[in-house]
C-alpha cells in the first residue's frame, strides 16, 4: 500500500468515526434536550445530509441553546470533512485520470534496447546519440514522479527497480543489446550483478565516480567499467600544458600527418583583438580553421570578419608544426618566457587528474580545496577572494576549476574574473545546461561531465561509429555515409546542413586529407567528421 492509499484509508475511517459519532450523539441530545426521541437511523440520516450539506430541514428548528450550539459545532465539522476531501482523495484522483502513467512492463516488440538505469542528467547525452542513430531504449526509474514525468515528455520508460531482477526482467534485459548503469558506485554494482544472474551474456556497461572501485564492479561482472572523471581532468589539463609548452599533445589524429586541436586566444597574444582575415593563421601558420567557439557558442563556418577576442577557441586542422606555430601566435609575451602560474580550484577526482597531468609536465601549480588534505596547498573556499589571494591568484596565468557542484564554479568564475581580468579559466561543470550560464560568467573554456560520460557510452554501445576525441568542446568520429555515395562535398553541402566538417575520408586502409569541393565519395568509404554533439547528431540522421 502506498502513501496516497494509507492516505485514503485513513480518511475514510475518521469519516466512519465521525458520522456515527455525531448521530449518536445526536441522538442523545434531541431526546434530552429537545424532548424528540430519534432512532439511529434517523440520527444518521440528519448527520449524511448535514456532512453532505444536502439539508436536515425536517428536525428545523431547535429550540434549547445546547442543540442549537450542537448543530453549529457539526456544520463546521462537516465542512472540515468535506475540504479535507480535496487533496486527500478527489486530487490525486484527478490527478490520476489526466496524468500520463510509466508502465511497469516494456511493451512487447522491443527488442535489441539498450537499457538505462536510471534517468541522469548524463544520460540525456547518450539517449540522443542512441536516438540519432536509431537504437531502441528504455529507461528503468524507480521514482514515480519521475517515472511519470519521463513518460509524458516521450520517453520510453518504466518504473520499475533496476537493482532488483524483476524490475530488469520487467525491461525485458535477455532481449536487450546492453545495459548502462550510471547511478552511483555501489548502486551500479548492485545493478551488475542483478542483470548478470538474469543474463549472463549481455552487455553491461557500468560508470563509476571513484576509479579506485573499478576492480570491484568488474567482479561483479561488468563488461564495460568507463570512468569519465579522469579523462575529463586530462582534457582540462591539456588546456594548460598546450599553453605553456606550445606542444599539441592532446591532438586528434587524422591520419599520418594531419591532426586536429582546439587553440584558445590568450590574452595579451598578437591575435587576441584582430579579425580572423587580419590574423594571417592560414599564411603564418599553415593551418585550416575548421570552426570558432565564440563565448561557448560553436560558429562552423567563422566570418572573416570575427574578431578574436580572448577566450575565443578556435578549431584548427594541420600538421603538428603548424599547430605549434598556431599556438605561439596565440600566446602572451609573457608566456613565451616563464613556465607561468596554475591553480587548480577542487581537489576531487578531477581536481587530481589535472594534477597529475601537470606533474608529468613539469608544470608548477597550486591546489584550493575546501578540505585539508595530501596535496592542498591552500585550504579554504574558492569562491572568497581572501583564499584566491592567499593562492596568488593575481599573479596566476591559468586557473582550472575543478568543482563538484556546477552553482559553486558559476560564483568562483564570477569571483575570479573580476579579481584576476588576464586569468585565463578553464572549467569543468556537470550538466551539459550550465556550460552557457559559465561562459557566461567569464570562464574561457567549459567542458561538462555528461558530455564526456554519454560521449564514452555510445562508443562502447554503437559498434557503427567511432569517436575519436571525447574530452574536448566538439566530438570527431568516423563512420559511414550510405546517403552521400555518388556526391560529390560540394553536392552534399555537409556544413551548411548539419554544421560538421568532413575531415578527411577513409578508403580501401588509405586515409585521404587532401579534400576539396568535388571530392565524390565512394561505396566503403569512411568518413572523419567533426562538429559539436548536436551538429553530429544531425549527420547522421542527415546522411548515416
Amino acid at each position: 500500500m502506498n502513501g496516497w492509499q494509507r492516505r485514503v484509508v485513513g480518511y475514510f475511517l475518521m469519516l466512519v468515526v465521525a458520522l456515527v459519532g455525531t448521530a449518536i450523539a445526536y441522538r442523545w441530545g434531541m431526546a434530552t434536550y429537545e424532548g424528540r426521541p430519534q432512532t439511529f437511523l434517523d440520527s444518521l440520516q440528519f448527520t449524511v445530509e448535514m456532512f453532505t450539506t444536502t439539508g436536515f430541514g425536517g428536525d428545523a428548528p431547535w429550540d434549547s441553546p445546547q442543540m442549537q450550539a450542537f448543530i453549529v459545532v457539526t456544520d463546521l465539522l462537516g465542512m472540515a470533512l468535506l475540504v479535507g476531501a480535496l487533496p486527500v482523495v478527489a486530487t490525486p484522483l484527478l490527478e490520476a485520470a489526466f496524468t500520463e502513467t510509466a508502465p511497469t512492463t516494456l511493451e512487447n516488440g522491443i527488442s535489441g534496447h539498450v537499457i538505462i538505469c536510471s534517468y541522469t542528467t548524463r544520460a540525456e547525452v547518450l539517449i540522443e546519440e542512441l536516438e540519432a542513430h536509431g537504437v531502441p531504449y528504455v529507461i528503468v526509474e524507480s521514482d514515480r514522479e519521475r517515472a511519470d514525468e519521463l513518460y509524458g515528455d516521450g520517453h520510453r520508460v518504466i518504473r520499475a527497480d533496476p537493482e532488483s531482477t524483476e524490475g530488469l526482467t520487467a525491461a525485458r534485459l535477455p532481449e536487450a543489446r546492453a545495459l548502462v548503469a550510471d547511478v552511483s558506485d555501489r548502486v551500479d554494482a548492485s545493478i551488475v550483478l542483478a542483470s548478470k544472474e538474469l543474463a549472463e551474456d549481455v552487455s553491461v556497461v557500468s560508470v563509476v565516480d571513484d576509479p579506485d572501485l573499478e576492480r570491484y564492479h568488474r567482479l561483479a561482472g561488468a563488461d564495460h567499467v568507463l570512468s569519465p572523471r579522469p579523462l575529463l581532468g586530462r582534457g582540462l589539463a591539456s588546456k594548460v600544458t598546450t599553453a605553456l609548452r606550445t606542444e599539441i599533445d592532446e591532438a586528434v589524429a587524422i591520419g599520418e600527418d594531419l591532426r586536429l586541436a582546439e587553440v584558445s586566444v590568450r590574452h595579451g597574444g598578437e591575435l587576441a583583438g584582430s579579425t580572423l582575415a587580419d590574423s594571417g593563421i592560414r599564411e603564418r601558420a599553415g593551418v585550416n580553421v575548421v570552426g570558432a567557439w565564440f563565448q561557448g557558442e560553436f560558429d562552423a563556418s567563422p566570418s572573416p570578419n570575427a574578431t578574436l577576442t580572448r577566450g575565443t577557441v578556435l578549431l584548427v586542422s594541420g600538421r603538428t608544426e603548424q599547430l605549434e606555430r598556431l599556438v605561439e601566435m596565440t600566446q602572451s609575451s609573457v608566456r613565451r618566457f616563464a613556465a607561468g602560474r596554475t591553480v587548480i580550484a577542487g581537489y576531487g577526482q578531477v581536481g587530481r587528474a589535472v594534477a597529475a597531468e601537470l606533474d608529468d609536465a613539469g608544470i608548477p601549480y597550486t591546489v584550493i580545496d575546501a578540505e585539508e588534505a595530501a596535496g592542498v596547498d591552500v585550504v579554504g573556499d574558492a569562491t572568497e577572494p581572501e583564499t584566491l589571494a592567499e593562492a596568488g591568484i593575481e599573479e596566476t596565468d591559468t586557473v582550472v576549476i575543478a568543482l563538484p557542484d556546477d552553482t559553486t564554479t558559476e560564483f568562483a568564475t564570477l569571483v575570479i574574473r573580476d579579481t584576476a581580468p588576464d586569468t585565463e579559466i578553464v572549467a569543468r561543470v556537470d550538466e551539459d545546461d550550465n556550460v552557457s550560464k559559465t561562459y557566461r560568467a567569464g570562464a574561457d573554456y567549459v567542458l561538462s561531465l555528461a558530455t564526456v560520460t554519454g560521449r564514452m557510452s555510445a562508443a562502447r554501445l554503437l559498434e557503427d561509429r567511432d569517436v575519436l576525441s571525447v574530452e574536448s568542446q566538439v566530438e570527431v568520429v568516423r563512420l559511414e555515409a550510405p546517403r552521400l555515395v555518388g556526391r560529390t562535398l560540394a553536392e552534399a553541402d555537409v556544413r551548411s546542413e548539419t554544421g560538421c566538417t568532413v575531415l578527411a575520408i577513409e578508403r580501401s586502409e588509405t586515409v585521404v586529407t587532401d579534400l576539396g569541393p568535388e571530392t565524390t565519395i565512394e561505396g566503403g568509404d569512411e568518413l572523419v567528421v567533426v562538429g559539436t554533439d548536436d551538429g553530429v547528431r544531425a549527420f547522421e540522421r542527415a546522411f548515416a
